[in-house]
């Protein structure tokens, strides 16, 4: 009996515990589902973002290394006509 009174309290305690943090983040509402979903839409959408930013980042210096081995190249083979147009 006393293992049961023990389970029943640590749930009431806990369940209390939740409504408490959730009411202290203010999600204790019932729009509170609907917000949850949309800040995950919107982390989603921030973290597309980062990759998208750091891939065409890393894309342009790909380019801009490319066409300095390029220019290095015509310098180096002495075509400097290649290189003033």
């Amino acid at each position: 009996m006393a293992e049961e009174n023990l389970k029943g309290l640590l749930e009431q305690a806990s369940e209390s515990g939740a409504r408490r943090a959730l009411a202290g983040l203010g999600l204790d509402d019932s729009h509170a589902a609907k917000d949850m979903g949309e800040l995950r839409e919107l982390l989603s959408a921030w973290r597309d973002a980062k990759r998208s930013a750091r891939k065409a980042a890393i894309g342009w210096l790909v380019r801009l290394a490319l066409a300095l081995l390029l220019i290095g190249l015509a310098v180096k083979l002495g075509l400097p006509g290649l290189v003033l147009q």
